[in-house]
């Protein structure tokens, strides 16, 4: 029977309910999901599936989750997967505890990944809301550890549906925990190819050949008997080869804490890739996705990366915006009036920016600087943004806003300074300098952003200008397209 407070579940509800306008049948689908959805939809919930299987718009999705972590429904968690298994190598409750180096014990890999590619930002419902098996990991069954806590089901071969759990389940010949101070026995009929071994929670590993049976292995007796020390932190083999046929494993934990074993039988082919397959996933809200999204930023402004390092992002759009005749613009109206009126633009731009799943980063004088997560968002935006200062023109008789806009596409590091949320390296330059060729209600844009999926089909109609322009830290000049407003 589902544990459920209520009290505190209905307190939790009208609280997200009261923060904005959602629509009834999305709020009535969010409770059901906690009410009735299973242990691994609701641990790790994924705001984009919750979209696509209950015909709700993906940005609503991603807000909800947002503020019902606001409100302590959900944990907010940053889990970093093994491209090549889908195993959840680490998970952190903070951004800035998040490291993007990985290591991989069942993979046997180490390497780096960017809060756009492999780290996903996952919500569990908080225990106090309703209570889950999985919350208490040292109270697991060997398999739940595995197979419900600890791999994403959603990680499939290459160019087809086949999930890698459902390969590596005919792959394993054992699971175990390992107590500590205990020799635990497994046995298994061991395969051609390789054997390999990995505890999930600490990505302790080991790798061994598996060898004819006919081949003498040194330390290995008749029936083969493996003698594997666990010591915490490594696993440590007697020998340095498992024949193939019935096999028994002794691992001896010596270290002060329970391990524990998931035992696999490569085959030959697997053990023959020159390099293993990247997983495709079905799709989930990254890491880099979620820090373009302005009600991250809004909910969340306590989060921050880890000052010493900062976090790659393998592609962010980075969009600057900026007045033309700010200076006449305040010698006319006077500082106070003209103030005003710049912080009414800068509303209209922070709404036009989330409306297309984008953020403002942060203001510069007159200027902003806003971060997308798609590069077709950010075009969409500063079209809109466009429009939007248009018609505020229009109806206001106060001296025009003329807005000017340049943006490029391209990796980035994520920092945090003078506690916000920023962006530094090559991007940002280059997104500041094309700004610097827009002239009046003009959007100028690097050919990297407008070659980008979907750009040119949205710009298709509009007065497109390319020229060479120089741009600092880009050898020679830079192809550039100018895209000005007519309206």
């Amino acid at each position: 029977m589902t544990s459920i407070d209520e009290r505190l579940l209905e307190s939790k509800m009208v609280q997200i309910e009261q923060a904005r306008a959602w629509s009834p049948r999305v709020i009535s689908k969010f409770e059901t999901l906690i009410r009735s959805g299973d242990e691994v939809s609701i641990f790790r919930a994924n705001p984009l599936a919750f979209a696509r299987d209950r015909g709700v718009a993906e940005p609503e999705a991603i807000d909800l989750f947002l503020h019902a972590a606001r409100a302590g429904l959900f944990d907010l968690h940053w889990d970093i997967l093994c491209p090549h298994s889908g195993l959840v190598l680490e998970s952190f409750g903070k951004l800035r505890a998040l490291r993007s180096h990985f290591v991989c014990g069942l993979c046997d890999i180490d390497g780096q990944t960017a809060l756009d590619d492999f780290i996903e930002a996952s919500f569990s419902v908080s225990p106090q809301i309703r209570r889950l098996a999985l919350h208490d990991v040292d109270k697991l069954s060997i398999e739940d550890l595995h197979w419900k806590l600890k791999f994403a089901e959603s990680g499939r071969l290459p160019g087809g549906q086949t999930r890698f759990v459902d390969v590596l389940r005919t792959l394993v010949r054992g699971m175990t925990y390992l107590p500590a101070g205990v020799t635990t026995t497994l046995q298994a009929e061991i395969g051609p190819g390789a054997l390999s071994g990995v505890n999930v929670q600490t990505q302790a590993g080991f790798m061994l050949p598996v060898v004819d049976p006919s081949v003498a292995v040194p330390g290995v007796s008749t029936p083969a008997t493996i003698r594997i020390t666990y010591d915490g932190q490594r696993f440590t083999s007697a020998v340095s080869a498992v024949p193939s046929g019935p096999t028994v494993f002794e691992i001896n934990n010596t270290g002060a804490r329970r391990g524990s074993l998931l035992l696999i039988n490569w085959p030959p082919e697997i053990v023959a890739m020159p390099e293993k397959p990247t997983l495709e996933f079905d799709p989930y809200v990254s890491g880099g996705m979620l820090l373009t999204r302005q009600t991250f930023r809004k909910l969340f402004r306590s989060e921050r990366v880890d000052e010493e390092e900062g976090l790659g992002i393998r592609q962010v759009t980075l969009l600057f915006t900026d007045l033309k005749g700010s200076t006449a613009l305040y010698e006319h109206l006077g500082d106070l009036n003209a103030y005003a009126l710049v912080r009414e633009h800068f509303a209209l731009l922070d709404a036009a920016a989330q409306r297309h799943a984008g953020a403002i980063v942060k203001t510069i004088g007159d200027a902003v600087m806003a971060a997308f997560s798609r590069p077709v968002d950010a075009v969409s935006a500063a079209l809109h943004m466009l429009q939007e200062i248009g018609q505020f023109n229009r109806e206001q008789r106060q001296p025009a806003i003329i807005l000017k806009m340049g943006a490029h596409c391209g990796p980035s590091i994520a920092v945090t300074l003078n506690e916000n949320l920023d962006y530094f390296g090559q991007t940002v330059n280059i997104a500041a300098r094309v700004q610097s060729f827009a002239d009046a209600s003009e959007i100028c844009l690097t050919e990297a952003l407008y070659t980008a999926p979907g750009v040119r089909e949205l710009l298709t109609g509009r007065d497109v200008e390319r020229f060479e322009a120089p741009l600092r830290g880009v050898e020679g000049s830079a192809r550039v397209y100018r895209i000005a407003d007519r309206s």
